[in-house]
C-alpha cells in the first residue's frame, strides 16, 4: 500500500485550486509532501523562502502535509525521498497535454514512479497562479482566488513595486 505521495510545482502563489488538491491528497494518503520547485524555467513574484513560509502557513493544520523544497527532476527527487507517487493537477484540455508528455517522460526516466492526475473543485479548475500574478499586477481583487495570508503576501508585494514597471512572466 503507498501511504506517501508528492504534489510538486511552484506555487507562485498557491492558490485555492492547489489547496483544493492538498487537502484531498491529504485525505487519501497518510502523508503528502507539498514539494517547491526551487529553480523553474520561469521567473517568479516570490522566492523560494516565500513560496514555503506561504504554504506552511495555509497548511498549518492540515498535520499530514509536509512541505519541502527541490531542485532538477522530480523523479530524481522522488528517488531520493523512495517515493512512488507523484499528484499532478489538471485543470483544462491544455494542462492534460503538458502534464501528459511529462508524466510518460517521467515513466521513460523512473518507470517505479507514477503519476496520478486530479482535477480541481470546478469553481477552482479556470484560476492559475499566473493569473493571479496578472490579476494582482494590474490591480484587481484576489481573494476569491488564494487563501487569505497569500492575498496579504501579494498585495504586500504588490505594494513595493507600486509605481515600478512588473514584468510577470508565466
Amino acid at each position: 500500500m503507498i501511504k506517501t505521495a508528492i504534489y510538486a510545482g511552484t506555487f507562485d502563489p498557491l492558490t485555492l485550486g492547489h489547496m483544493d488538491l492538498i487537502e484531498r491528497g491529504a485525505e487519501i494518503f497518510e502523508h503528502l509532501i507539498l514539494a517547491v520547485v526551487v529553480q523553474p524555467p520561469k521567473d517568479n513574484l516570490f522566492s523560494v523562502k516565500e513560496r514555503i513560509a506561504m504554504a506552511k502557513t495555509v497548511v498549518k493544520g492540515i498535520n499530514n502535509v509536509e512541505i519541502d523544497a527541490f531542485d532538477g527532476l522530480l523523479v530524481d527527487y522522488a528517488r531520493r525521498k523512495k517515493i512512488r507517487v507523484l499528484i499532478r493537477g489538471l485543470r483544462a484540455y491544455s494542462d492534460f497535454e503538458y502534464e501528459f508528455q511529462m508524466a510518460l517522460t517521467n515513466r521513460k526516466l523512473a518507470p517505479e514512479v507514477e503519476t496520478l492526475f486530479m482535477m480541481p473543485n470546478e469553481i477552482h479548475s479556470y484560476v492559475s497562479s499566473s493569473t493571479v500574478r496578472e490579476v494582482a499586477r494590474l490591480g484587481g481583487d484576489i481573494s476569491e482566488f488564494v487563501p487569505k495570508p497569500v492575498k496579504i503576501a501579494v498585495e504586500n508585494k504588490m505594494r513595493r513595486f507600486r509605481g515600478k514597471k512588473i514584468i510577470v512572466k508565466s
